[in-house]
């Protein structure tokens, strides 16, 4: 038994989305141009930061990625084309800036691991053995022996403080560092966490790189919003949380009707 975070933050929007999804595996959204566009910048970072692939080669990557995604998508939406062009030029004017904004923010780093599988037992939650799933984009280690967690997010012209801020977003950062401090037995006060965000249309700093903070407080919420939603899951209750109808691709559907 397992919990994501991708499932925990639907499970906080609504738990019986969560129930659609993780239980019923009702699949309603395949993705789109805008999917398709974040998978293939996040495997240029994967390589380019592992120094598998020549400055040279990004832009061949970004275009031989993005077009395999798409290409997997190819018969369950219909593509905007003028989005798919615009993308690919936006893409191609992001990409000399990554390996500059991380040489920018952590001087002399050396990379720790690149997509890093988090699959760690949560011995909080003694009901039934269950772990936590998750992939870490990047950890990187600085000369004050510090660790980063980055995660990288493709937007479109940045975050508002709000979002910044927002707990559903940042919970992901500070459950990520809780559970690699546990796999690696490393102080968490040696490691801090941090959002890249690679904007599709901003007109300049369309890389950025910012700080998080996930002190023992943050943890202690994040933690207590993990054992809430498996002792919830475990117990049956799926209930429907109506705020979150108007932005849910189930409302008013066969599988969740009004």
């Amino acid at each position: 038994m397992h919990i994501s975070y991708s499932e925990l933050k639907t499970w906080a929007e609504c738990p019986f989305k969560r129930k659609l999804i993780y239980l019923d595996r009702v699949r309603k959204f395949i993705g789109n141009e805008f999917t398709a566009f974040g998978r293939a910048i996040h495997a240029v970072c994967e390589h380019a930061v592992e120094n598998r692939l020549p400055e040279d080669d990004y832009e061949d990557y970004f275009e031989m990625q993005f077009l395999k995604e798409l290409k997997d998508l190819k018969g369950t939406i219909e593509f905007r084309k003028n989005l798919v062009e615009d993308m690919r030029s936006q893409g191609k004017a992001m990409l000399p800036h990554i390996m500059p904004i991380l040489a920018q923010n952590f001087e002399d780093y050396e990379v720790f691991s690149v997509e890093e599988r988090l699959y760690e037992s949560i011995p909080a939650f003694e009901t039934k053995p269950y772990n936590f799933k998750g992939f870490i984009d990047l950890v990187i280690k600085t000369p004050d022996g510090k660790y980063h967690i980055i995660d990288w997010k493709t937007c479109s012209w940045g975050w508002d403080s709000q979002k910044r801020t927002d707990k559903l977003i940042t919970y992901q950062l500070t459950l990520y560092k809780k559970f690699w401090c546990a796999k690696h037995d490393i102080d968490p006060k040696l490691v801090e966490t941090h959002f890249a965000l690679l904007k599709r249309t901003a007109k300049k700093n369309n890389v950025e790189i910012f700080r998080v903070t996930s002190g023992p407080k943050k943890t202690s919420n994040a933690t207590k919003l993990l054992m809430d939603a498996l002792t919830h899951t475990e117990n049956g209750n799926h209930v429907k949380d109506r705020r979150s109808c108007d932005r849910c691709e189930f409302n008013n559907t066969t599988h969740c009707p009004r």
